[in-house]
């Protein structure tokens, strides 16, 4: 399968490391034009420098904005007002105690990983809309539906984005317009890894270790048995981005190695 995504433009929303940054390496290899966005102009600007590295015909363009805001949003639509493909990756995670996440947590974590997404797409999708084409694309999780006891609030948030992306893709039915839901499972992302080199730190062993039991003791209905990579997340959205997805629409789609006991 041969997939051509010249001539779209693409927004992956927290885009400068991680997830992020390889669904617009995976989209601008496709040959879309991206536009990489992150909260500082000096963040942006690496990782814009990083794709043209890697991908030298890349057309790549960056917004700096604090998309966890409403402000943030907005500084993001009125430099682009319009795209072909919005990946809604943007978000953040911390283990945390419960009884220990204050009020000002849960709305932080609501309004960066859920308000950030269902801006963007209420703006995004009108213009998707009226051309009768488009790709919207939530990035949830696994835990969105596993839920950790030590991240009931991030959990919380990713099971919303599951129901933002159905009912979404329901209200746009009928058009050429396709809204998908990717749960990626504990990733090599840059959280991840910076989380991973603390606890390796404090427990003087070594990253490799901690990565390994990490998935054994947190994680053990893993089928691969191994953190994903960023890469292996993107291909999936790359795909879900593409023509030859057109009949995958309000679907949970998961790349989370099989930690998910279900059939469905």
């Amino acid at each position: 399968m041969h997939i051509d995504l010249s001539g779209k433009h693409a927004i992956i929303s927290g885009s400068t490391a991680g997830i992020g940054f390889a669904i617009a390496k995976g989209l601008a290899n496709a040959g879309a034009k991206v536009v990489i966005t992150g909260r500082t102009q000096a963040r942006v600007d690496e990782a814009i420098e990083a794709l043209k590295k890697s991908t030298p015909n890349a057309k790549i363009e960056g917004v700096a904005a604090d998309l966890g805001t409403a402000e943030g949003c907005q500084t993001l639509i009125a430099q682009q007002p319009d795209t072909d493909i919005l990946v809604n990756n943007l978000g953040i995670f911390a283990p945390q105690d419960f009884f220990e996440v204050d009020d000002a947590t849960w709305q932080q974590f609501f309004d960066v990983n859920i308000m950030s997404a269902v801006r963007l797409s209420r703006h995004y999708a009108q213009g998707m809309r009226e051309r009768d084409w488009g790709r919207i694309q939530f990035l949830s999780s696994e835990s969105g539906i596993n839920i950790p006891s030590e991240m009931v609030h991030y959990g919380m948030t990713k099971s919303a984005v599951l129901s933002v992306s159905r009912g979404l893709a329901k209200v746009l039915s009928g058009t050429q317009v396709t809204v998908n839901a990717i749960l990626p499972g504990p990733t090599r992302s840059e959280g991840v890894l910076n989380m991973i080199a603390d606890m390796a730190e404090k427990e003087g062993v070594s990253q490799q270790e901690v990565e390994a039991r990490f998935v054994q003791e947190n994680r053990p209905s893993s089928i691969i048995q191994r953190l994903a990579t960023p890469e292996e997340v993107a291909n999936m959205s790359v795909y879900v981005a593409s023509p030859q997805a057109s009949a995958t629409t309000g679907a949970a789609l998961r790349v989370e190695g099989g930690i998910v006991d279900t059939l469905t």
